[in-house]
């Protein structure tokens, strides 16, 4: 057991470079790979002992100072000032109830050698990941896939469900894995396996339950409670004896935190941005602007072409189950680059779901309530036609009365999709698709996986629509697809990502925002926005929203294109994914062979990484 414990363990050694431990009793292993950030020493070692707990945890527990301080009131004594100490004794102390008070990211496992208890937790939103599998007797977890994969009997039969997630949009949210055995662990839960092998999990915090809140609040004094959470949050992401960097886009989220950062640091805050050959996909020049005006020490590097294809066939290893975000490239490379310099980087995710952010917000709020006011029978009947009708001649109609129709062939499928939405979530979860159900239905020969749980929000909600669909990403988009970008594409080259933004303080005060302190005049995230405007001028952020792009749809028509028709034959894997083999054919003939292909770029691109994925890990 101890060899298998350590080829697991040892399989992470790229995240965690700097030490190796292991415990093994009564049939138990725990292992652990550390990258050190907080107390560097010796004494930050794990598996960690304390009476008759055992921890491994990866991650950060930023205000682990200011809970050392109100155990020792107590009489509990340290022996470093690591943060994994203080796991230890405030779950001594408090138990379960001690995670309320951990601000930070964290996957943790603690073994009571006296109970035979093992006990797993992952934070609030799923910055960390931790998957967890279990056939027969054995039980296993850990922070990626492969670690598993390393155990001789691990089941590799397929999830199909999964494969339907994956498929509408390009990644896999929790409690899913690509794998039927294996699941993640849902963000603001615990695991508990007892000394029979019984499982029972729980939430200890949930998105969903925050309420509406600062309806008669004044604008100023709900900037002034942004800013107060956000520095706060901000101060408590410099806690490390490493240096520590930020990503810098030059977009509202970033600009905001680097400009809080460096107007409370005396020195130059590190800042790392990519740019790209391409100047469509550029967006270091708002980058450099911003840096120069806050007058932080600015590295930028232009990417080019070679670089992101060199990346794209280290993605299945990256990521160990299939991922479809193409700008896991560039965060990978730009990663890279900060790695050089820094342990440590800020990110500035979650301000889109937290803020509303996205345009997909306002357009599923005045897009469903115009086509809701039409019966969903003739919806449907209307979404029949769009499918049954060429593309090519509605880009005729568009074409001569002078209206842009640039992409309009894959998206009419999606047009057809949302009319057929019977609530406002449906809505949004059909226009999150990169795939029309009915083609959906017919290539993948198994039902499709809801993304939302029928339970969630069948309500409309009239004066907090913002939040309930923030609600909905921060439960899938969020976990499943932005921080597993972020999490995988750093710890690849041993570099700590923090989200400041994703402080559950700051996720707490953001969702109980009515809409209006969020989008005005057609402008998401107004209370970051204003608060922004205090630190550098408007001018040099507001823009379009841009995002880290980069041009699918042309890598697949020429750089990808025979290893893409390569899935046609593979009957191995048309077999193993349950697709209909004449479908599939004809979806990846239309994508290359038509001038106006009606398939979604996008959806190729996950087709491609599935096969990646397979290449690497079934065959």
């Amino acid at each position: 057991m101890q060899n298998i414990g350590r080829q697991m363990r040892d399989v992470l050694a790229y995240g965690g470079p700097d030490d190796a431990g292991e415990f093994t009793s009564d049939g138990v292993y725990l292992g652990h790979r550390r990258l050190a950030i907080i107390d560097v020493s010796a004494a930050g070692h794990q598996p960690m002992h304390f009476n008759d707990w055992v921890i491994v945890f990866n991650g950060e527990i930023y205000n682990h100072a200011e809970i050392a301080a109100e155990l020792e009131q107590a009489g509990y004594q340290f022996n470093s000032h690591s943060d994994t100490e203080v796991i230890l004794k405030a779950f001594d102390l408090w138990s379960y109830r001690a995670v309320d008070k951990f601000r930070g990211m964290f996957a943790f496992a603690l073994w009571h050698k006296v109970t035979k208890k093992l006990i797993i937790c992952r934070d609030r939103v799923g910055v960390k990941p931790l998957y967890w599998y279990k056939k027969d007797d054995v039980f296993l977890f850990g922070s990626e896939l492969k670690a598993l994969r390393q155990y001789p009997g691990f089941d590799t039969e397929i999830d199909h469900q999964a494969v339907s997630l994956f498929l509408q949009t390009g990644y896999i949210s929790s409690p899913y894995s690509i794998y039927k055995h294996a699941k993640k662990l849902t963000p603001g839960s615990f695991l508990e396996v007892d000394a029979t092998g019984e499982i029972k999990t729980w939430k200890y915090w949930d998105v969903t339950t925050i309420n509406t809140d600062y309806t008669d609040v004044a604008d100023e004094a709900v900037i002034q409670k942004a800013e107060a959470i956000i520095t706060e949050s901000c101060r408590l992401r410099m806690v490390a004896d490493v240096p520590v960097g930020v990503f810098l886009s030059g977009g509202i989220d970033s600009s905001l935190v680097t400009a809080v950062l460096q107007k409370n640091n005396a020195q130059k805050i590190k800042t790392f941005t990519i740019g790209f050959e391409d100047a469509e996909y550029d967006e270091s020049v708002h980058a450099k602007a911003v840096s120069k005006f806050l007058g932080t020490d600015h590295h930028e590097y232009k990417c080019s072409e070679r670089d992101f294809l060199e990346v794209i066939d280290k993605l299945p290893d990256m990521y160990d189950e299939p991922f479809g975000d193409s700008s896991a490239i560039p965060t990978h490379l730009v990663a890279k680059m900060a790695r050089e310099q820094v342990t440590v980087a800020l990110s500035a995710d979650g301000g889109d779901e937290v803020f509303a952010g996205y345009d997909r917000y306002q357009i599923t709020k005045n897009t469903y309530k115009k086509i809701n006011r039409l019966p969903l029978l003739l919806r449907k009947l209307a979404a029949g036609g769009i499918l049954k009708t060429n593309p090519k001649y509605i880009g005729k109609v568009f074409k001569g009365l002078r209206i842009n129709s640039r992409g309009l062939e894959w998206r009419l499928p999606k047009l057809a999709n949302v009319l057929t939405a019977d609530t406002v979530v449906d809505f949004y979860e059909k226009s999150m698709s990169n795939v029309s159900l009915t083609l959906l239905n017919q290539l993948h020969t198994v039902p499709h996986q809801q993304l939302f749980d029928e339970g969630f929000a069948i309500e409309e909600e009239k004066d907090n629509l913002f939040s309930l669909l923030g609600k909905a990403d921060v439960m899938t988009y969020l976990e499943g697809d932005i921080l597993t970008k972020v999490d995988r594409a750093t710890m690849q080259v041993a570099l700590e990502g923090r989200e400041p933004l994703l402080d559950h303080k700051i996720i707490e005060f953001g969702l109980a925002l009515p809409d209006h302190f969020k989008i005005r005049n057609g402008k998401g995230k107004w209370v970051l926005r204003e608060l922004l405007y205090k630190y550098v001028p408007a001018e040099l952020v507001d823009r379009p929203k841009q995002g880290f792009g980069i041009p699918i749809k042309a890598w697949l028509k020429n750089n990808l294109k025979d290893y893409m028709l390569q899935i046609i034959d593979d009957e191995k894997f048309i077999e193993t994914f349950r697709f209909d083999n004449k479908r599939l054919t004809n979806v990846i003939y239309t994508f290359y062979n038509s001038d106006r292909p009606s398939t979604n770029p996008y959806f190729v691109w996950s087709l491609y990484n599935l096969y990646k994925w397979y290449i690497k890990w079934m065959v």
